[in-house]
């Protein structure tokens, strides 16, 4: 296995304020520095990194400053992360748009995946249809990523009509996208992460392993949560899966250096205590 992390634990989760106004220029952002990131995630040892599709794109007009950053660090961008409601006709074609570009700079930063979430819970709510809207979305997703060379794979989250179990089943029906299990995500919505992993073991492209705890909810570094993730990690490698595993935190009450660090020591235990052998 490959041992990534992802920027967003600098700074956690914002929305560009333009896509208020303008959906085709909503961006997900990490608000803290995206290059001492880089920098601290090379200095606690992994060898790859994602980012949201807008820090990316804070570095479209100077690529090189992005790219020597990486270089220096000893990383390679992975992964490109991005999402959008995908339910809304009228609004899908700029959704789309923004994926596309996405795609674009991972392409051009040298990734080789797409990684979304998404699927809006209308307040009237969910309908069948929302499903098949959204199975359609991601297949188109699907091509625009293989456009520019990267494999697309989808994100089940929180707040989406892809949080529990049997969400999950009707989007993997009707979509050929791959799956990117998020590990507390998955929990946090009802399922067992090992399970659900085991369920799909030819769809999954790409892991985001995080912990959580449901009481008060907080999501953790790996090993400082109720997640079994020795079992997650036997579930992953019992699907043939050898590649990376990208360690999400959203956010941490401290330094985000010491939570990467934190996870990555338990992470390297659980492997070679399973006789996995990573770098």
């Amino acid at each position: 296995m490959k041992l990534g992390y992802c920027s967003i634990t600098w700074g956690g989760v914002v929305g560009h304020p333009a896509g208020v106004t303008s959906v085709k220029d909503l961006f997900y952002l990490a608000h803290g520095d995206t290059l001492r990131a880089v920098r601290e995630i090379g200095e606690v040892g992994y060898r790859g990194v994602e980012m949201f599709d807008g820090n990316v794109a804070e570095f479209e007009g100077e690529p090189r400053v992005l790219t020597d950053a990486l270089q220096a660090s000893g990383l390679e961008l992975v992964s490109v992360y991005t999402g959008a409601n995908f339910i809304y006709a009228d609004i899908l074609p700029d959704e789309l748009h923004r994926v596309r570009r996405a795609a674009q700079l991972a392409a051009t930063f040298g990734a080789k995946r797409l990684v979304v979430g998404g699927g809006a819970r209308r307040a009237a709510g969910t309908t069948d249809e929302d499903y098949d809207r959204l199975g359609r979305s991601l297949d188109t997703v699907c091509e625009i990523a293989e456009e520019h060379g990267l494999e697309a794979s989808y994100h089940p989250h929180l707040g989406t009509i892809v949080e529990n179990p049997d969400e999950l089943e009707i989007i993997m029906k009707r979509s050929r996208i791959a799956f990117c299990p998020d590990t507390a995500h998955l929990a946090a919505g009802g399922g067992d992460p090992a399970e659900i992993i085991r369920r799909y073991p030819d769809r999954v492209k790409h892991v985001h392993l995080k912990d959580f705890q449901p009481e008060p909810f907080n999501f953790l570094p790996l090993g400082e949560g109720v997640l079994d993730l020795p079992d997650i990690v036997s579930a992953i490698a019992e699907a043939g899966y050898d590649s990376w595993l990208m360690v999400e935190l959203d956010e941490y009450d401290g330094d985000p250096q010491e939570a990467a660090r934190i996870s990555r020591n338990y992470l390297e235990k659980v492997l070679a205590d399973a006789g996995i052998p990573c770098n």
